[in-house]
């Protein structure tokens, strides 16, 4: 099992989406499958990223809601949002 660590700007991003059960349910499964080292399924789009978030991985939880995350010895968790608020103009990391 592995361990997670979590931003202080994730868990910003985590507040603003409490009230979305959906979203937070489907967030929670992908991070069960992180934890365990299980596939996450490809309907997530998993992929590495390019440009200020290199090295870092993406993956979709729904069509615009987007986790961020550094997979090292203990996955870091950076960033939870839609894409216009974690890639619109002005976001930096």
């Amino acid at each position: 099992m592995r361990t997670l660590k979590l931003t202080s700007q994730f868990k910003k991003d985590l507040k603003r989406y409490k009230h979305k059960t959906t979203v937070i349910e489907k967030l929670e499964i992908i991070l069960r499958c992180l934890v365990t080292e299980s596939s996450i399924p490809k309907e997530h789009q998993p992929h590495s990223l390019t440009g200020d978030y290199r090295g870092y991985m993406e993956y979709h939880v729904e069509n615009d809601t987007l986790l961020i995350w550094l997979d090292q010895d203990i996955i870091k968790l950076v960033r939870f949002g839609t894409h216009s608020e974690l890639f619109g103009k002005g976001k930096k990391r």
